[in-house]
């Protein structure tokens, strides 16, 4: 028995994304695709253990799940028409499974499968979690301990990511000219940023989590045969087999973090790092000018070129880093270059670019910044310095491993001979003192933390400048209401006074509050949009109802049939009547005909399992829930684009102009 649930496992890790995008294309639903094929695999676990592991295991689970999924949609009398199709798209699917080019449109599948659950609708960790599931074929438990989250949450994002997918329907396709460029970036995006969280793990125990890097370098991998014209892909492909090269070189006997420069070079992985430049030369094959991956997998070749430390050609990549900050002029990149400056030209050379980063808000709480800086201000003998900057990244990391190390650095360096008040006792004692309202004594925590996440709890009090707290003010809150920031400048204002320094305050000017309401769409605006084809009898009545009644989105989505009074034009909602005029009079009746209760508004497609909705949000008539504000607003958004003059599309708000409601 437990060899059949290994064989089945093992089956399951190496076919389960050919079978879930083989299904997808076939009832062109990733969610549905994907409880197809884990039908298959329940039947598979149910008779394998009493008839035997068949001779072609990929090959019968792929039957039993194409099986399945006829059945299902001979079942669904929606679908009657396609009947016919469906017949003959899964003859032909059998019928390949005979030919040489079989594998040719498995690999097409799996990589449309694979810009599918990486489409930039979905939101990151979604992207993450859906790719994870579906290619790499992990439970949502496994995903959840290599994300040190819970698998609620897991499971929450991924059935999120499936229903998002099918409301947008997103097509089961590969995209072309531009959209490619763009799409494939994204899937590089997710296949690296699983990679980094396992090379580099951001919270937990332990610095790296290796199942991560070898899921990512699979993907990776898979993804170089599925697209072996793409230079970018064997960039990466590269860049993660030259890292991944010198895992067993990391971490020390404890799991403490070894600097690249102090590693052990004769454990570098000499198969990886062959296995690197063989995709190096893959991209450079694939021609046309580098982009980031690339560039980043060029900069990894020197490190891997070197036979030691010393013999880095840091001046090869200071320049590799100059060009990558063209294409990809992000704060984590200039910090990067900022090191390798560093290397090449002296710490002060480095500590200057550095510097100029400490007011990017994108690095406010980012550990690596102060880790930088304090290396480099200990390489200038500015010590007390150093100490400071370790400490503080060391309060800013998520990672256990790494925060001994950084405290490790910081008791390295000799401490003053005498203690000298700093910011973070300062902060302390004054929220802590008799007479502040547990009100204000939240408001100002809120200010004082930041000070010293950015500064540092170890600032001398006395180091504790205008400047300094204006830069922080900038990178915080610089593009905040005037509120908040008025708030936050008030709370040091009175600190500083308390703490009798000089008017810390000083290049913080108050902010006048000016709100202006969203200007109004212009009546040849709505009237292209009233008469514009496309949107849904749904949207149209919508659109309407908040134009006409000018009631609040919220309070119009949470109408329900039974409040409707069609003949008078209006609904109870509350103490409130939303009454509306000719063209929602016109629009409602058909959309509510046939229910007699439930949500006015619903979403396209009932809810999964793991998203059951409340009873007053589901429709008991069609089992479809209310539609959600983001959803609508989305809606709104994608619709209002062309009319927009600046393309970006309207809000919902804005449709509250003119119209009427009453009590």
């Amino acid at each position: 028995m437990t060899d059949v649930h290994g064989a089945v496992d093992a089956v399951w890790k190496l076919e389960s994304a050919r079978i879930v995008a083989a299904l997808t294309r076939l009832v062109h639903d990733v969610g549905l695709a994907e409880e197809l094929a884990q039908d298959a695999l329940v039947a598979a676990l149910e008779q394998w253990p009493e008839a035997g592991v068949p001779g072609n295991p990929g090959a019968w689970l792929m039957t039993t799940a194409r099986r399945r999924a006829v059945d299902r949609i001979r079942r669904d009398r929606l679908l009657e028409r396609k009947h016919e199709q469906i017949a003959r798209d899964v003859r032909e699917d059998a019928a390949e499974d005979g030919r040489d080019d079989a594998a040719e449109g498995g690999r097409d599948d799996v990589l449309r499968l694979m810009f599918v659950s990486c489409h930039p609708v979905l939101p990151t960790d979604a992207r993450v979690a859906l790719t994870l599931r579906l290619l790499g074929g992990l439970t949502a438990a496994e995903i959840a301990r290599a994300f040190l989250v819970d698998e609620t949450t897991i499971a929450r994002r991924i059935a999120g990511a499936k229903r998002t997918l099918a409301e947008e329907r997103v097509p089961f396709e590969l995209p072309a000219g531009e959209e490619l460029a763009e799409r494939l970036s994204s899937v590089l995006g997710v296949v690296y940023l699983v990679f980094n969280e396992g090379y580099a793990a951001t919270a937990g125990d332990d610095l790296m989590r290796p199942g991560l890097c070898l899921e990512a370098l699979r993907l990776g991998r898979m993804l170089a045969e599925l697209a072996p014209y793409q230079a970018e892909v064997h960039g990466l492909v590269a860049l993660m087999e030259l890292q991944a090269s010198r895992a067993a070189a990391r971490t020390g006997p404890s799991g403490e973090p070894v600097r690249l420069h102090e590693q052990n070079r004769g454990r570098w992985d000499q198969l990886l790092i062959r296995r690197g430049f063989t995709a190096m030369l893959r991209a450079r094959e694939a021609g046309g000018p580098p982009g980031p991956y690339v560039l980043q997998a060029a900069i990894a070749v020197c490190h891997a070129q070197a036979r030691t430390a010393e013999d880095t050609d840091w001046a090869r990549i200071a320049a590799l880093y100059e060009a990558l900050e063209r294409l990809l002029p992000t704060p984590v990149v200039r910090l990067n270059r900022a090191v390798a400056v560093s290397m090449a030209h002296g710490p002060g050379a480095g500590l200057d670019l550095a510097n100029a980063l400490t007011a990017d808000p994108a690095l406010a709480d980012y550990h690596l910044l102060p880790g930088v800086r304090g290396d480099l201000l200990a390489r200038l003998g500015r010590c007390e310095e150093a100490r400071r900057e370790f400490r503080r990244a060391a309060a800013l990391t998520g990672n256990a491993a790494e925060r001994a190390f950084l405290h490790r650095r910081a008791d390295a360096i000799t401490a003053p001979a005498a203690p000298v008040p700093t910011l973070g006792r300062a902060a302390r004692d004054f929220l802590g003192r008799d007479g502040l309202d547990p009100g204000t004594a939240r408001s100002y925590g809120q200010t004082l933390r930041r000070l010293c996440r950015s500064l540092g709890d170890d600032l001398p009090l006395a180091a504790l400048t205008a400047d300094e707290v204006a830069r922080v003010f900038t990178a915080a809150w610089g593009g905040a209401a005037a509120q908040t920031w008025n708030r936050h400048r008030s709370a040091v204002r009175s600190f500083g006074a308390w703490a009798s320094l000089e008017d810390l305050g000083l290049h913080l000017d108050r902010r006048t509050d000016i709100r202006t309401p969203a200007p109004v769409i212009g009546d040849a605006e709505l009237e292209t949009l009233w008469n514009r084809p496309g949107p849904s009898s749904r949207e149209r009545a919508l659109w309407c109802l908040l134009h006409e009644s000018a009631a609040a989105v919220g309070t119009v989505l949470s109408l329900n049939v039974e409040d409707l009074d069609l003949p008078a034009r209006r609904a109870r909602t509350g103490d409130m009547w939303v009454v509306w005029g000719d063209r929602t009079a016109a629009l409602l009746p058909p959309l509510v005909a046939g229910r007699t209760r439930g949500p006015v508004f619903l979403s396209d497609r009932r809810p999964g399992p793991a998203r059951a909705p409340s009873e007053a949000d589901l429709c008991p008539e069609t089992g479809r829930r209310r539609l959600s504000y983001e959803r609508a607003e989305y809606l709104f958004k994608q619709a209002t684009k062309t009319v927009d003059p600046t393309g970006t599309g309207y809000t919902l708000r804005r449709l509250r102009v003119r119209g009427r409601s009453s009590d």
